[in-house]
């Protein structure tokens, strides 16, 4: 499966805000946890038993599922098919801000 990522497009949207990103993900229907993850945090592989979009609020985050790898950074958004392992981790040394947004 191909990963479907969207980075935010500042001539469609605007300047990123946080705001703005979560508004999106919930006018896609979709309820949004945020969470802060330290650098160099790692989720092994796993899969979910949901349909789900990780987002990036800051920081970077390292994406790996089906044999390929993105770096998401602050306004990118993923979606993540249910039952897919998949594996991430913070990069950048930075901490990450991260929205878990599931429907």
């Amino acid at each position: 499966m191909k990963l479907t990522l969207e980075r935010w497009d500042t001539a469609k949207k605007g300047k990123f805000e946080s705001s703005k990103l979560l508004q999106q993900l919930r006018d896609e229907g979709y309820s949004c946890s945020t969470y802060t993850f330290p650098a160099g945090c790692s989720f092994g592989d796993h899969s979910h038993a949901q349909d789900k979009k990780d987002a990036i609020l800051a920081g970077e985050f390292l994406f790996r599922m089906d044999g390929e790898e993105v770096i998401l950074k602050a306004g990118d958004t993923l979606e993540v098919p249910k039952g897919h392992t998949h594996y991430a981790e913070v990069v950048g040394g930075q901490p990450c801000v991260f929205v878990d947004a599931s429907r």
